[in-house]
């Protein structure tokens, strides 16, 4: 069989199944716009949009980049076809509109598309935090912010996305077209390690024996809960003389918006609280490359994680499969995952008091939590292990579809057939 897989962001979701795929024999091609990675027997193809007009309304940007997008991956699809190549399945994430237009160069060929978030303006991220009130016309903007998402709803075929919570966000007639698949964890890799140690200059390594309190967030912002658990901290520092606490990640910005008077979240919340931390406990690590992040997890004492109610984090589930001792915020995403006793504990999101407390249990209590540390690895790997539970069902989801004889004479008739095939896929 044939595949065309489409990301911007090379091999974005896709890296596992595109290395299955490939060691099985299959005839896979990859439109993307980075040049800088490579899946050994993989070929991508680079694509280049134009750039968005002078002088566009700001509510318009986002769909007009994103249009360019698609219009740039269905001229290399034109391209691909006058070649020869005609895949049995196209494949891709539909967040930059890069599947926009691909069923117009192939209109009989079936479209799978990875729908990973629907905004919505109320009940959701944007009027979680009232620290962080919406402002006018936020409306208007996140309606806009959606077409990208309508128009590759109407595009693709059949759709998937990680979490329940995900695609309970998207419009309820559409929730029978989108499967519920998480990418998986690879738990022979992610794993616990009674012998990990992690160095951090200075003379200070830190192994099991310690109290270690970790939190990890791709940035330091509002959206993953910095400025609550940066709140929560000078609390845990005076009840627990002997924790330190490793903080790992960026100081962008990934979602949301900048600090008002900072550059970064990191310095505005130092600038708030920072006065009441023992700085020689407090590592701000960075990112790290993945050897080391995963023994920031295996020698964590309690692992703290939050998110308003946006995507899960690949992270959280990482954390649980190394028997980290989760302390979550009780947000929707996360209730799906954990129930808030036998597999970790989960606290509101804005009680600081409630997160000072559980974080000082956790960490004085490391034994005592055994049971629920092995109970998160054993949830993760019956719910969510890549290669036994979430590989096989994107594999057969696409093949169901790429099975599909996609000729109906209509767009109506061809999603009755895609449905009637794909029936209990969801």
């Amino acid at each position: 069989m044939r595949f065309l897989f489409v990301h911007q962001n090379f091999p974005g979701q896709y890296l596992h199944i595109v290395r299955y795929l490939q060691e099985a024999g299959h005839g896979i091609r990859f439109v993307t716009q980075r040049r800088d990675r490579e899946v050994e027997g993989v070929p991508t193809l680079e694509y280049v949009p134009l750039p968005v007009s002078t002088g566009v309304q700001p509510y318009l940007v986002d769909l007009e980049m994103n249009m360019m997008n698609g219009m740039a991956v269905a001229r290399l699809c034109q391209g691909l076809k006058q070649d020869g190549f005609d895949p049995d399945i196209v494949v891709g994430h539909t967040g930059w509109g890069e599947l926009m237009f691909v069923k117009d160069v192939w209109p009989n060929v079936p479209c799978l598309g990875y729908f990973e978030f629907f905004y919505r303006y109320v009940g959701s991220d944007l009027d979680f935090d009232p620290e962080f009130p919406s402002v006018a016309d936020d409306a208007m903007r996140i309606r806009m912010k959606n077409a990208t998402n309508l128009l590759s709803l109407d595009a693709a075929d059949w759709g998937h996305t990680p979490t329940r919570w995900q695609r309970d966000q998207y419009p309820a007639e559409f929730h029978p077209r989108i499967s519920v698949i998480h990418e998986g964890v690879d738990t022979d890799a992610v794993k616990p390690d009674p012998t990990a140690t992690l160095w951090l200059g200075n003379g200070v390594t830190l192994s099991r024996n310690e109290q270690v309190l970790t939190y990890s967030a791709r940035n330091l912002e509002p959206y993953r809960g910095f400025h609550i658990f940066m709140r929560a901290l000078p609390g845990v520092l005076d009840r627990c003389p002997k924790a330190r606490v490793v903080i790992v990640g960026g100081h962008g910005v990934s979602y949301g918006r900048a600090p008002p008077r900072h550059k970064t979240w990191r310095e505005h919340m130092l600038a708030e609280v920072g006065d009441r931390l023992d700085m020689s406990r407090v590592h701000f690590v960075g990112w790290l490359p993945y050897a080391q992040y995963q023994a920031v997890l295996q020698v964590s004492s309690a692992h703290v994680y939050f998110t308003y109610p946006f995507v899960l984090s690949w992270g959280l589930l990482e954390a649980m499969a190394s028997e980290c001792m989760v302390i979550a915020s009780r947000t929707p995403p996360i209730e799906e995952v954990m129930d808030g006793s036998s597999n970790g504990w989960l606290v509101d999101f804005f009680d600081i008091a409630g997160w000072t407390d559980a974080i000082c249990e956790a960490l004085e209590s490391q034994a005592a939590t055994q049971s629920i540390r092995q109970a998160a690895r054993r949830f993760v790997i019956d719910q969510f292990d890549l290669s036994r539970v979430c590989l096989p069902a994107h594999l057969a989801l696409i093949h169901r579809l790429a099975g599909i004889d996609p000729v109906p004479r209509s767009r109506q008739r061809r999603a009755q057939a895609t449905r009637a095939a794909l029936a209990g896929a969801s």
